[in-house]
């Protein structure tokens, strides 16, 4: 009767701190986290509370590896009448693109294991535009790794060997510091290291007007 009894306790103690509306809430808001959820409950179910927890956990490292190596890249256009910047999507169809101008924006850290990834997704981005400068916002960037700096670089002399131009755009503090430090920030020099897109499609639309043009 005891051991009937606490297994009871056991089996409706668990089931009670189960919130139906709680995991609702969580689907509605971000899937990854209900999936995360959700293996946390049937781990905790199956394997018991240690090692379903862990489970959980070892799932989250994963997607959370995932989402670092396979980071996005946006490409940016204005809201017109603004100074704002956005990614294209169909709910902003009249934002501003400007002809021979690519904006792109890499977002999160970059290294070792995702650089490869990011030029990867660059290039197709870059041939559709047939865009004579690339102005590339790193302002979502907190950090750069050797390894990104190096495609960075291979990239600019491949893009210019070509007739075409990099820009790098909005870098914090350390970033800004490393790549002035490095063959790269040579290569720039400060006229195609600026310090937003404003100023990055300003220079862009000054250097197409004909001469004596204002």
């Amino acid at each position: 009767m005891p051991h009937a009894t606490l297994a009871a306790v056991v089996i409706v103690y668990p089931v009670g701190l189960i919130d139906p509306v709680e995991f609702r809430a969580i689907l509605q808001v971000r899937r990854t986290e209900f999936i995360w959820a959700v293996t946390a409950m049937v781990g905790v179910v199956l394997l018991g509370t240690l090692q379903g927890i862990v489970v959980a956990i070892v799932v989250s490292l994963l997607a959370l590896a995932h989402q670092v190596s396979d980071p996005p890249v946006h490409v940016h256009r204005r809201k017109p009448g603004t100074h704002l910047f956005r990614p294209v999507g169909p709910e902003h169809p009249e934002d501003e693109s400007f002809p021979g101008l690519l904006l792109l924006r890499p977002e999160g850290r970059i290294f070792f294991a995702n650089a490869g990834r990011i030029a990867q997704k660059m290039r197709p981005l870059m041939a559709d535009a047939d865009a004579r400068v690339i102005a590339l916002d790193l302002g979502a960037v907190f950090d750069l790794e050797y390894a990104a700096l190096k495609m960075l670089t291979e990239a600019e002399k491949t893009y210019r060997e070509g007739g075409g131009m990099l820009w790098l755009v909005g870098m914090n503090p350390g970033v800004l510091a490393l790549v002035q430090r490095s063959p790269l920030g040579q290569d720039l020099g400060r006229g195609r290291m600026l310090p937003d897109l404003d100023q990055a499609v300003a220079r862009y639309q000054a250097s197409r007007e004909p001469a004596g043009g204002r």
